[in-house]
């Protein structure tokens, strides 16, 4: 029984020694070297150096004189990591009718006199529910409201938001986004 126990425990010792330890300290390293930013966590923060959020994690964004993100299904809290997850509700759903209905109707009175179709990504909530981007569509659509309640013309809020059009990673990865945190803390900072 020795014979088939020792080698058994070396080899356990030896994987758990190299995967549970001398790997993930190697990849921490090398990811704490060469990307110091994201492997941080992609943390924002403000003039003044507080910690603002992540770019990472979308955030609820209530007050007129900002853009708002996608809804997030996360439960009471909006975009708790906690809770990440999607409602798993299919396109046959009543519930979901409902909610993206509901949304849309909030959407119109908060944005009165937007013409057009309302951005999907606004209308439905986001598969993780903590998604910090909106489609420029949707930033588009957002901008008379949030020019109109920072009293400043839709074309400086518009302008703003082309700044922060990120493209497709690597030029053929996802859809062009917005990411919501960063337009709303530079609007902060245009005064």
């Amino acid at each position: 029984m020795r014979t088939h126990i020792r080698p058994a425990l070396v080899l356990l010792t030896c994987f758990t020694l190299l995967t549970g330890v001398i790997y993930p300290v190697l990849v921490t390293g090398l990811a704490r070297s060469l990307f110091p930013h994201q492997a941080g966590g992609s943390l924002v923060r403000n003039p003044s150096g507080e910690l603002v959020g992540s770019e990472l994690l979308g955030q609820a964004f209530a007050e007129p004189r900002y853009f708002a993100g996608r809804p997030s299904a996360t439960g009471p809290t909006p975009y708790n990591a906690a809770a990440s997850g999607a409602t798993n509700q299919g396109p046959l759903n009543p519930a979901l009718h409902a909610a993206v209905s509901e949304r849309i109707a909030v959407l119109r009175a908060a944005n009165p006199g937007v013409q057009g179709e309302i951005p999907a990504d606004l209308a439905a909530g986001s598969g993780s529910g903590l998604d910090p981007h909106i489609s420029p569509e949707a930033a588009r659509f957002q901008a008379p409201r949030v020019a109109a309640a920072r009293g400043w013309t839709t074309e400086r809020v518009l302008a703003r938001v082309e700044i922060h059009v990120e493209a497709r990673t690597f030029g053929v990865l996802g859809e062009p986004r917005v990411n919501v945190l960063r337009l709303n803390q530079d609007l902060d900072a245009q005064h």
